[in-house]
């Protein structure tokens, strides 16, 4: 499909998603970076024992909040990864979802990481702002 967003686009939209969060939100998540790949890297999906790159929309990667320390922090930024192309492909089997949707469900269930929050935590925050999940 010649009409499908470049990286620059997922980029732009994942930070738009992560500035409409609630402020507390990101005042209580500090420092994350985003980032945006067509897919996950290899050795990202070996250490996840992954066999299929389209089967991995995101990642987060860090130390949850609730295991940093004041004493010991965390030396780098947490940081989000999103990736295109199979997010594209989520996509074509959700004809009810919009790309931005789909990468804000993205953006908070990776953020929810960095809370340690379970699933059903992220799950009720989803429904919260109305979103399907």
């Amino acid at each position: 499909m010649p009409d499908q967003p470049d990286l620059d686009t997922f980029q732009a939209l994942a930070e738009e998603a992560y500035a409409g969060l609630p402020e507390e939100f990101r005042k209580a998540a500090g420092r994350i970076v985003i980032h945006v790949q067509d897919i996950a890297d290899r050795d990202v999906l070996q250490d996840l024992n992954i066999v299929n790159p389209m089967h991995l929309t995101g990642l987060y990667q860090g130390i949850p909040l609730i295991h940093d320390s004041v004493t010991f922090p965390s030396p780098e930024s947490a940081r989000i990864f999103l990736y295109r192309k199979p997010l594209l492909a989520e996509l074509q089997t959700r004809p009810d979802t919009t790309l931005t949707q789909l990468i804000e469900h993205v953006v908070i269930h990776e953020l929810g990481h960095h809370f340690g929050w379970s699933d059903e935590d992220m799950h009720a925050l989803l429904d919260e702002i109305g979103h399907d999940h």
